[in-house]
């Protein structure tokens, strides 16, 4: 079991969430679901939903980070989760349409934007920062100074 699970507050539609997740997911179990909560198995990590009304809202101060290998997979995942009413944001950053904060960054980003040689790193940080979606050949090219 999980030591920590991240337990997120929704004003409603968690079973909507949930499927939404699965849908995007490819390797999600909902494990289970009623009006009130829902438990996803996203890829392993494990999230609780809750319908606890509109008292508190979801804010970027908490977002749920998707390491993705090709830019086929971002532009799905981008794709799919602001279906409906998401929202962009910048920096692979985005709000899907219950309000969770999630960030879609390519698997590279780290070693791009980490690299010991600065010149390079901070052609890549400051590619990624005029970016809304992540675009891998863009950060790649930058990185190289092309």
């Amino acid at each position: 079991m999980q030591k920590v699970t991240p337990f997120l507050w929704y004003n409603d539609g968690v079973e909507e969430a949930a499927k939404l997740y699965a849908s995007v997911f490819s390797n999600t179990k909902i494990l289970s679901s009623n009006h009130m909560s829902a438990t996803v198995d996203i890829d392993g990590q494990v999230l609780i939903l809750f319908n606890g009304g509109p008292h508190y809202k979801q804010t970027p101060a908490f977002s749920l980070s998707v390491n993705c290998e090709t830019q086929q997979e971002i532009d799905q995942k981008w794709a799919a989760l602001l279906a409906d009413g998401g929202k962009p944001s910048r920096c692979g950053w985005l709000e899907d349409k219950f309000g969770v904060s999630w960030q879609i960054v390519p698997s590279i980003l780290g070693s791009l934007i980490g690299n010991p040689n600065r010149e390079k790193a901070d052609r890549a940080m400051q590619a990624m920062l005029k970016m809304e979606k992540m675009d891998i050949a863009t950060l790649q090219r930058a990185f190289d100074g092309n």
